[in-house]
């Protein structure tokens, strides 16, 4: 997205807005596997969570692609077990507890079962924190075993950076990268003699880049993906709507240095675990509406980035509780939930050129080619501007249908619907309206809300 010139004031309070479209100018593909979700360890050992039985959530998954991609991490990796027989412990909250998360082969398996029924793969993250690499090798070969093709990467370790310090410190305090390195390297050849074929993505940064880009020179030549972790901030007071919905200072400048670490590794970069606020999220902004154009703008920026893919974090978070910002809770979809799903119609995609006149509006435009149809996506996180948007198009369509994002209210938590329609409590989701747009030519008009979005979908002849 290109933002070029001012917007014209019209009448009324009225925000004019040009578009440009050019699918000429592509930018790249939106992979198929872009979109995933993310979960604590402890989900996998929650009993008929992550299984095919689980009707709703096998449908909430699908809706956001036939080919999405599940991590198992979070810091509760670094205290879980793994035991083929044992019972299952879904305890989260191992940062109170001497005991963290067992899961077993039946929950493996079950997890194996809901990645086959959805067509989803799997990043599996590996106890580096309190475990040994004998334990990890185990447990490798009984994960490689159950998901078979599913299993795209193994992870050692969560968030390694982070070993020295904090709740869930593993290490002593001058615990720095070279230390990590040599820890990974000797949990890796341990996994190795046992599963040569082993799929290796790390360094599961939270937050120091410069990891990742020595990791890509060290081990780029053996790895799948490089992975990062991604948080605004951790919640506190200051951490509101409005500061969600304008830009992350820190986030265009973390995206380049993986897009170059990316560059010169070959080996492309996954934000495998991220959400608005960490620390379960800001109650009452991240599990509004508001969060669902954040997520929304969020995975386009992303994508713009050269980023490979994004995992949302999702459910009971290390604490022991539903985080504010899951996307999914008590097997349904919630606000950010649908900002996805509008992501996801542009998924597999062409990325192509826009440009846009927004000046100092909080609007944002994206564009993709999508088969036939180029789709635009507008987003209006301006909580009392209205825009009207003149789109233009470097071809002639045919026609021009658009599927709307609206809530009651910024700080909506029910009443989300994405195309008129909302996910039903099985996690089914049909749009109800397409909305047909007037068009003439190489040039349609939209009317945008304030604090909305839309999805239009240009046909072209």
């Amino acid at each position: 997205m290109v933002v070029l010139g001012m917007p014209q004031r019209l009448p009324g309070g009225v925000s004019k807005v040009n578009v440009s479209v050019d699918e000429r100018r592509k930018l790249g593909l939106i992979p198929k596997d872009f979109l995933g979700l993310g979960y604590e360890i402890s989900s996998v050992s929650t009993a008929g969570l992550l299984s095919p039985r689980n009707a709703s959530y096998v449908n909430l998954m699908r809706n956001l692609g036939a080919a999405g991609v599940v991590r198992i991490g979070g810091l509760t990796a670094d205290d879980a077990s793994f035991m083929p027989d044992a019972a299952a412990m879904p305890d989260a909250a191992a940062v109170s507890k001497a005991k963290g998360s067992v899961v077993n082969l039946a929950n493996l398996r079950e997890l194996a079962s809901l990645l086959r029924a959805t067509g989803w793969k799997l990043i599996w993250c590996l106890n580096l924190g309190s475990g040994s690499a004998e334990e990890a090798a185990t447990e490798a070969v009984a994960v490689d075993r159950e998901m078979g093709d599913r299993l795209l990467a193994l992870e050692i370790g969560n968030e390694p950076d982070g070993f020295h310090a904090g709740s869930f410190a593993h290490r002593a305090p001058a615990y720095g990268y070279d230390d990590y390195l040599q820890e990974y390297r000797r949990y890796k050849e341990a996994i190795r003699k046992k599963l040569p074929s082993a799929p290796f993505a790390g360094p599961d940064a939270a937050s120091k880049t410069d990891w990742v880009t020595r990791f890509a020179a060290d081990e780029g030549r053996d790895l799948k993906m490089l992975t990062h972790h991604y948080y605004r901030e951790c919640a506190n007071p200051t951490s509101t709507l409005d500061k969600l919905l304008h830009t992350d200072p820190k986030l265009a400048p973390m995206l380049e240095k993986l897009r170059a670490a990316t560059a010169a590794s070959g080996v492309p970069f996954r934000i495998c675990e991220t959400n608005s606020f960490c620390g379960g999220g800001k109650p009452g902004v991240s599990d509004t509406f508001g969060a669902a154009l954040w997520a929304l703008d969020f995975l386009w920026k992303l994508a713009e980035g050269g980023c490979a893919g994004v995992n949302m974090e999702t459910g009971v978070n290390q604490l022991d509780f539903v985080s504010s910002y899951s996307p999914i809770a008590d097997n349904s979809a919630k606000p950010e939930y649908y900002g996805m799903l509008a992501f996801a119609q542009a998924v597999g995609g062409e990325r192509v050129s826009v440009e846009i006149d927004a000046g100092d509006l909080n609007l944002s435009a994206y564009a993709a080619r999508q088969g036939r149809a180029v789709l635009v996506t507008l987003i209006n996180k301006e909580t009392a501007a209205v825009v009207d948007v003149q789109i233009t198009a470097s071809a002639r369509f045919g026609s021009a249908k658009a599927l709307r994002l609206t809530a009651p209210s910024l700080e909506s938590k029910e009443g989300v619907t994405f195309g008129g329609s909302s996910v039903s409590k099985q996690g089914e989701w049909k749009p109800h309206k397409a909305e047909g747009l007037a068009f003439k030519d190489r040039q349609c008009e939209v009317h945008l809300n304030p604090a909305s979005a839309v999805v239009i979908a240009l046909k072209t002849e």
